[in-house]
Order: C-alpha cells, then structure tokens, then sequence
C-alpha cells in the first residue's frame, strides 16, 4: 500500500510555469512506475507523463512534449512534474499514480488542481 499527496497546483498566468509535487508514503517507493494524469471538467481522465522505477526512462502525451517534465527523487519518495508554456488547457485536477508493474495505476492521489488563465 502506498499513499500519495499532491502539491504545487494553483493559478497562474498562460506562458507560466509550476511544479507539482508528489509524495508518497512507505519504503518501497523506488519499485513503482509513477505517472501524472490530469481531468478537466466534463472531460475524461487523460494521461499526461510517466516515468520508470529509476527515472531513466519517460514518456508523454504529445499534448505536453516539450512543455513538461516529469521526474523523481526516490531518496525523498517524490515525484515531480514540472510544467513550462502553460496553456489554458491545461487547466484540470492534476493526479498522481503509482503502478506496481502492469499498465493498471494501483494508488491514486487526491489530485490538486491547476488553472491557467489567459
């Protein structure tokens, strides 16, 4: 079991920038994929950013590519998503997601949300 907080979201400006944060509890941290998804209203969850166990290894929704990055610090069990050239549509409730090792995210966040205004 692992239990995960989020931070970092807020308002901001289009063209700014934030840093979610994601920490999670327990030792085993470092053996989980954490992924980043986001739901805007009325809208269904989507994937946005995910990384491998030891962070060498990411992948992004082509919507965020080279907008945002995603990574970890398993010493401090958390991982990060640090988001550039905010758009309006980025606004949406920023979860995080721990998987054990299939495609399926096990744990989930509350989420925190995000709004950009333009």
């Amino acid at each position: 079991q692992v239990q995960l907080v989020e931070s970092g979201g807020g308002l901001v400006q289009a063209g700014g920038s934030l840093r979610l944060s994601c920490a999670a509890s327990g030792r085993t941290f470092s053996s989980y994929r954490m992924g980043w998804f986001r739901q805007a209203p009325e809208k269904e969850r989507e994937f946005v950013a995910t990384i491998s166990r030891s962070g060498f290894s990411t992948d992004y929704a082509d919507s965020v590519k080279g907008r945002f990055t995603i990574s970890r610090d398993n010493a401090e069990n958390t991982v990060y998503l640090q988001m550039n050239s905010l758009k309006p549509e980025d606004t949406a409730v920023y979860y995080c997601a721990a998987s054990k090792g299939s495609t399926r995210y096990d744990y989930w966040g509350q989420g925190t949300q995000v709004t950009v205004s333009s």
